[in-house]
């Protein structure tokens, strides 16, 4: 069946994405993708010319839904005890997705491509860019100081809830995300709000 163009890239890029989760990079070939699209490999090249191309698109996807859940959780309050536990639950929403994506951004075997590592660093810190506006709009840290704080959280965030997922733990993702919640908001909740703590 032919499908409208934007309709079929995101159908290859479903399929490379579970193709990518499960081989790797190396180890995947665009004959497993266009198979598992239900394509030819014409079709295929058609919209990504290269296996490098479709895996940096899929990245760049991927990188974009996880920026969309800190921004989304950041602005679904303004009670900043609950943010905290909202974006640390954004976290943890990421890494346990089905699709097993989260791997493309935070485990990829392709780390030495440059265009790869500026992808996720970028990702990375503009979740941490949105926290930081967050913390020197309350708190009247300098953005410096914002910044190094968000790098601070976002990086609990992403390394707890991945060590959660690897380590099949017995704890449920809902206390998982309230302990780390919980920790991190005893620690940027001590901040005083306002320019109190610029004194």
């Amino acid at each position: 069946m032919r499908l409208p163009r934007v309709a079929r890239r995101n159908q290859l890029l479903g399929a490379a994405r579970e193709v990518f989760v499960a081989q790797g990079y190396h180890a995947a070939a665009m004959d497993d993708i266009a198979e598992r699209a239900g394509v030819s490999k014409p079709v295929l090249y058609q919209h990504f010319p290269g296996k490098l191309e479709l895996y940096l698109a899929l990245l760049d996807q991927q990188c974009e839904i996880m920026v969309d859940k800190i921004r989304s959780a950041l602005d679904s309050t303004h009670d900043n005890k609950t943010r905290v536990a909202a974006t640390m639950d954004a976290y943890f929403d990421f890494v346990e997705h089905e699709t097993g994506a989260f791997r493309l951004v935070f485990e990829s075997d392709l780390n030495n491509e440059p265009a790869v590592r500026e992808r996720v660093a970028d990702a990375q810190l503009e979740c941490a860019r949105l926290i930081s506006d967050v913390i020197a709009e309350d708190t009247g840290l300098t953005p410096q100081e914002s910044m190094l704080l968000a790098v601070g959280l976002t990086g609990i965030s992403q390394v707890t809830a991945r060590y959660w997922l690897a380590s099949d733990s017995p704890v449920s993702r809902e206390r998982a995300s309230a302990l780390i919640s919980q920790l991190a908001w005893r620690g940027i909740g001590k901040f005083p709000l306002g320019r109190e703590s610029a004194k």
